[in-house]
């Protein structure tokens, strides 16, 4: 019975130790900025690992009065690359925390 015992408190101590290498990596994730582009650079976009734009910026030779819809669509480009680049980085940078693990419920 007191076997039992140390190997609860062997995973609990793991389990402690996940959530905050977990924790620790959540709070590099929201310092990192990730750029997204459209029109081969001409719109970039960029966010923050909370996935709220921090920056947008627009080339000069972009601003067509007469053609605002492209530009629209250059900045939604631009934005979409950016939080698809954020979200990479989440999942590849969490998903060591749970490689291995089958929990129900968690998953």
């Amino acid at each position: 019975m007191m076997r039992g015992m140390g190997n609860m408190q062997k995973m609990m101590k793991q389990m402690q130790k996940m959530q905050k290498d977990m924790q620790k990596a959540q709070e590099e994730l929201a310092d990192k900025q990730i750029e997204g582009t459209a029109g081969g650079g001409m719109v970039t976009v960029v966010v923050n690992g909370q996935k709220e734009i921090i920056e947008v910026n627009i080339k000069e030779e972009v601003v067509d009065p007469e053609d605002i819809e492209m530009l629209q669509d250059l900045v939604m480009a631009a934005t979409n690359d950016a939080l698809k680049k954020i979200e990479e980085l989440t999942n590849e940078t969490m998903g060591q925390f749970t490689k291995g693990l089958n929990i129900p419920g968690l998953m």
